[in-house]
Parts: C-alpha cells; structure tokens; sequence
C-alpha cells in the first residue's frame, strides 16, 4: 500500500487524510507544509518537510503519491504546484467506497472524491479536482482542472464546468449549461444559463453580482 504525501496540512489536508487512512487508500499519510516544521505531528502523521521538499522525498521514496490540499481560495497555487509537479512525482486519486462512479467515467490525477457523491455515465473529472460531500453529476458531464464542487452539488447532463471553479453548497445546474473557467457560485444558486464572463454568481436564477 503506498503512502500518501498530503501538501498542506491545514482542514483540508486533514480531511484528506482522514478519509484515506479511514477508507482504506492508504495505511501512512506524511504532509509537506511551508508552516510547520519537519517533526510536527498532524493527526499523528508526520510533517516532513515544505512544499519544495516533496520532490526529492518521492524520488526516494517511490512507493509513495502525492495530493494537494490547498483550499479554493487559492485556486492559482494549486494549479501552479500541480502543473510543476506532475511530470515529476505520481499523484494519487482518492475516490471513498462510499461514492458511485460508473465504470464509463473518466477521472483525473490528484482527485479527491468524499463520500456519497455520485457520477453517472460518461463523466469526465479533470486533474485536481476536488468533489465534496454528496455531489451528483450526471451523465456526460464534465468538470476541468483544479476546480472544486461543495456539499451537494447537483449538476444535471451534458453540463461543461470550466478550470478554477468554485460551485457553492447545494448549487443546482440544468442540463446542456457552460460555465466558464474561474466561476464561483453562492450557496443555493440555480444556474438555468450559460456563464461565459467569470465572477461570482448568487440566486434562483443564479445572477452575477461581482
């Protein structure tokens, strides 16, 4: 079983690593943080060292992978490290037990999938990407790189969700919708249009308010 390097080891990097080691994906999880210090213990796993730090520990280390567990607010970050790093390193994909993904679903590298999230037919998950609790994505949809899904998305078929997308808890999305790279959407939101201008998009129908 291969050991899981989390980058970051704030929430989200916790989260991760509980449902890795409690889901079965992996039995050691270390973490590489600029804001502690090699020796640190997080959740009982050790902080190895910062974020430069992870290349030559996988170098050495080959039966380990890797995910980032930066958070949405710094969507350009987690697109720069995972763009340096994956021809470097291996990335894991994360995907709990508890979730249904068709065995016609395309999925990234560095996907973190919590529990109870649904994926129909012929889903595409990019790289980096984040889906949270209880998602549900319909057939033939497709969610691009680094972008991020909130506790109960519902995104309804042939739906198209750009890179650096932030869709907020319990936004509904009709079928047949763009919506372009760097859109976020408020809590509730109902997307029934196309979003082809970035920025952030609250209400039923959702409008862009910034």
């Amino acid at each position: 079983m291969k050991t899981l390097a989390i980058i970051g080891s704030g929430d989200l990097g916790q989260l991760i690593a509980y449902h890795a080691l409690t889901d079965g994906h992996t039995n050691k999880v270390i973490f590489f943080d600029d804001f502690r210090k090699p020796g640190d213990k997080v959740l009982d796993c050790n902080v190895e060292g910062e974020i430069k730090d992870i290349e030559k520990y996988i170098l050495n280390n080959k039966n380990t992978e890797a995910i980032i567990a930066i958070g949405y607010k710094h969507f350009d970050l987690r697109e720069k490290l995972f763009n340096h790093l994956e021809k470097l390193i291996p990335f894991a994909t994360i995907i709990h037990s508890s979730s249904f993904v068709d065995k016609s679903c395309k999925i990234g590298k560095g996907v973190f999938i919590l529990p109870g999230c649904t994926l129909d037919k012929g889903v595409t998950i990019g790289n980096n990407v984040l889906l949270n609790t209880s998602c549900i994505v319909a057939h033939d949809s497709k969610i691009e790189s680094h972008s991020f899904l909130a506790p109960g998305v519902c995104l309804a078929g042939f739906i198209s969700i750009g890179q650096k997308c932030m869709l907020g808890i319990h936004t509904t999305v009709i079928d047949n919708i763009k919506i372009c790279d760097n859109t976020i959407t408020g809590g509730g939101a109902v997307v029934i249009s196309d979003i082809v201008e970035s920025g952030l998009y609250v209400g039923c129908p959702a409008k862009k308010i910034k």
